[in-house]
């Protein structure tokens, strides 16, 4: 399977400072979605603006379908679609104007974006919405008439720049409903994200993108199994019986180096053998007298991958990249040919 989206070497500066990216090499393969992983500031915006061709890179290089996105940018405008952070709408417009204007900037003439238009209206559940202006949308209708425009001319590559930025659950689960149902009608995407469990049910591979470099890539359980494989997890009712509860597991399975949390009487200990490990750990403790609060067997998440692979929590604060860049760059903005 060839790769649809391409990127080598990436360097994008601001000022003198600032160095959003700092040698970037991504590759996604067609018809799979790449999650792009990482804090604010770790650069996957700029990346995602190189890409589609709304920025140029200081150094390195990019194709989009086999296409040299700096040198023919517009060839590259004419099969991919964008979904920035913040929807690129007329809110003094309806829904369908809205798509509709996108469809002619598209050149698919008025009656073939207006019927494109009704299409998407009825994919995205906007269809009774349509008429209406946009400022009177939810913030969750707004995103998907976004993404609703940016497929209008039925792109074969797309970038999703945080698409679930600022939604409520339930309004970001429906979102990843059609982002995965795009990606079962053989799109390519490229979706960029804070949020670990949605890389996690999204992505067929995942990119994780720190300080404006890719430290590393692979599936989420290919990641997963960097940090290691299953622990127990036992809150003792008491912290004064840390000890011995650590003494048990040892016992269980000798070797294993504990993680012990006292002021919230937690003890974490990797084993091998779930669940049967997890009975003879409860009876092991049952046998030294060790009242329990909870007692979990846990297997590693993309949280856990994160930190391991960072030193710091995905959500931890940083300096946005999109902060640090020109004011012609345009946040949220289209380009279209």
């Amino acid at each position: 399977m060839s790769a649809a989206i391409v990127a080598e070497g990436l360097v994008k500066t601001f000022g003198s400072d600032v160095r959003a990216l700092d040698g970037v090499d991504l590759s996604v393969r067609e018809g799979t979605v790449l999650g792009l992983l990482g804090p604010n500031g770790a650069g996957k915006t700029t990346t995602v603006r190189i890409l589609s061709t709304l920025l140029q890179p200081d150094s390195g290089r990019a194709e989009v379908g086999g296409i040299d996105v700096l040198q023919r940018p517009d060839a590259v405008r004419r099969i991919m679609g964008l979904s920035g952070q913040y929807a690129a709408l007329d809110e003094n417009l309806t829904g369908r104007e809205n798509l509709v204007i996108f469809g002619q900037l598209y050149h698919l003439g008025t009656r073939v974006a207006t019927e494109r238009a009704g299409e998407l209206l009825e994919q995205f559940d906007l269809t009774e919405a349509g008429d209406r202006v946009v400022k009177t949308y939810s913030g969750g209708m707004r995103r998907r008439l976004d993404l609703a425009s940016a497929l209008i001319a039925r792109p074969r590559i797309l970038f999703l720049d945080e698409p679930t930025t600022g939604l409520d659950p339930r309004s970001r689960i429906a979102m990843w409903d059609v982002i995965a149902r795009l990606a079962a009608d053989g799109a390519t995407v490229l979706l960029t994200t804070q949020y670990l469990e949605e890389a996690d049910e999204l992505a067929h591979r995942i990119a994780v993108i720190d300080r404006g470099r890719v430290i590393a890539e692979g599936t989420s359980d290919q990641l997963k199994a960097q940090v290691g494989g299953e622990r127990i997890e036992v809150v003792v009712h008491d912290a004064a019986l840390m000890a011995p509860t650590v003494d048990a597991l040892r016992r269980v399975q000798p070797g294993g180096e504990a993680v012990v949390d006292l002021q919230g009487r937690r003890a974490r200990y990797p084993i091998v053998g779930g669940a049967k490990v997890l009975v003879d750990v409860v009876r092991e403790l049952d046998v030294s007298g060790v009242a329990i609060d909870d007692i979990a067997l846990r297997r590693p998440t993309l949280d856990d991958v994160f930190l391991t692979l960072t030193g710091h929590a995905a959500e931890a604060d940083a300096v946005d990249d999109d902060d640090n860049e020109p004011v012609g760059a345009g946040r949220g903005a289209r380009r279209t040919s």
